[in-house]
């Protein structure tokens, strides 16, 4: 049973969020908006289940059937689940957060190696419904 979401940098597995139900959060570069989209694993994929978005421009315009709710344009998109969900690394951005359990992390310390050089920008993540390994 897949109850994770694993993320792997060029075929490599470089962290496990052990939860069935995440938030990837960003906020845009130019706009300054910040963007969330919760996912659940399921059936083998991730479905994106709510996306909320704090304003609106420059490509972050809320769903048709958004509401705005405390600040935020809530809306559930009606898209296929995926098999994976990429996200890139850059220095020029403030990065992606990944959020489970009442806990958040930056992508980056997710994915970055422990000792060493940083991994280079423009790096793709793939993130995919896995198996946590027990405890």
């Amino acid at each position: 049973m897949l109850n994770a979401a694993c993320l792997f940098v060029a075929g490599a597995l470089r962290a496990t969020i052990p939860a069935t139900e995440f938030t990837v959060a960003w906020t845009h570069s130019v706009v300054r908006t910040r963007w969330e989209e919760r996912y659940r694993v399921e059936d083998g994929a991730l479905r994106l289940v709510v996306a909320r978005v704090q304003g609106s421009g420059a490509g972050m315009e809320p769903g048709a059937d958004a509401v705005l709710r405390d600040g935020w344009w809530t809306w559930t998109p009606r898209i296929a689940p995926l098999r994976e969900v990429r996200l890139t690394l850059s220095s020029y951005t403030q990065g992606y957060d990944l959020c489970w359990r009442d806990r958040c992390q930056t992508l980056r310390s997710l994915v970055g190696p422990p000792a060493g050089p940083a991994l280079a920008d423009g790096t793709s993540v793939e993130l995919r419904a896995c198996r946590s390994k027990p405890p």
